[in-house]
Order: structure tokens, then C-alpha cells, then sequence
């Protein structure tokens, strides 16, 4: 990352209620060689291979007005946090609007987790996504995935509804 050209960079005091402080920089992927942005990513996702990795955040980056990418720093420039959204224009279970901004993924390092890093990211979002002229930012979570529901609603989402997939082989 060259830390001379930083014009979409903001200093963040962590809004969140925290059990530590700390303080960290937000920094928009301009590039999939984005200092930390890859070894996040595969930490949430590790079923995805290294060259699927690379090959998505190659699209993204080539796609600025649908897509961004905020990667968190701590003081020392270690990458502690990401997050991924994108505009969708399909529906989106409980929203009202279209287009929608949709929080794709968010992840945060276990030792920097409860600093309020995940708010500061989903602020950055949702900045973004006002100035896309999304009216609505929308997540998702697994049903079983109790601390990813009380995450959501400390970051003020609202829970909309609830939805069981299901499919067919053919």
C-alpha cells in the first residue's frame, strides 16, 4: 500500500461500545494487491481457493461504481478488519427499494474483535452507499448464526424476515 496517496482514507475512533480501545484507519481497496486484504478473505472464507480469491477481487476492483472493499488498520498498519459490499438491483429479501447495498462479508481479527472495527467498516459502507443513492443497506445471516444476528442488530439493522431455502436436483 503506498501510504503517500491515501485520498480515500479516514481516521476512525471506534464508535461502538468496546471492551478495548482502538484506534484504526479505513482504507478503500483501489487494488487486489491491497496490503491484508487477501489474507482476510481467507480467513472468512477458506473454502475458496487462493486463485478464486484473487479472481473475484480482480472484478471488483474493475467495477468501483458496484462494488467496494474497506480494509481496517490498527496504529501499527496491520490489517485487522474487511468488509465487502455491492449494489444489487435484483430484489433482496425485506427491503423496500432499488437499488439495494448488500453487506457481502465483514470480518474482523479475533484479537481486535469488541473494539467497534466492524462499525467503523459498516460506516464506511454506508457512506458509500448513500453516496450510490442506495436508500437501504442490507445483510444477511445464517439462522443458526446467533452472534451474527446480535452483531447486526448492535450495528442498527433491523431484522426483516426469515427465509428457509430450498432446492430441487435435476
Amino acid at each position: 500500500m503506498n501510504t503517500a496517496k491515501m485520498p480515500q482514507l479516514e481516521q476512525v475512533q471506534d464508535p461502538a461500545p468496546a471492551t478495548q480501545t482502538l484506534r484504526v484507519m479505513i482504507v478503500r481497496c483501489e487494488s487486489a494487491d491491497q496490503r491484508g486484504w487477501l489474507t482476510l478473505r481467507e480467513a472468512l472464507w477458506p473454502d475458496c481457493s487462493r486463485a478464486e480469491h484473487l479472481l473475484d477481487m480482480a472484478s471488483f476492483i474493475a467495477n468501483p461504481q458496484r462494488y467496494v472493499q474497506f480494509v481496517a488498520y490498527a496504529d501499527s498498519m496491520e490489517a485487522v478488519g474487511f468488509c465487502e459490499a455491492a449494489v444489487r438491483t435484483d430484489y433482496v429479501n425485506g427491503t423496500e427499494t432499488s437499488p439495494v447495498a448488500f453487506l457481502e462479508g465483514i470480518f474482523v481479527v479475533p484479537k481486535a474483535r469488541r473494539a467497534g472495527i466492524a462499525a467503523s467498516l459498516v460506516s464506511a459502507v454506508a457512506r458509500w452507499a448513500a453516496a450510490a443513492d442506495c436508500r437501504e443497506l442490507a445483510s444477511d445471516a445464517a439462522l443458526e448464526n446467533h452472534a451474527g444476528h446480535a452483531f447486526h442488530l448492535a450495528l442498527g439493522f433491523q431484522e426483516s424476515e426469515r427465509v428457509v431455502f430450498f432446492r430441487r436436483v435435476l
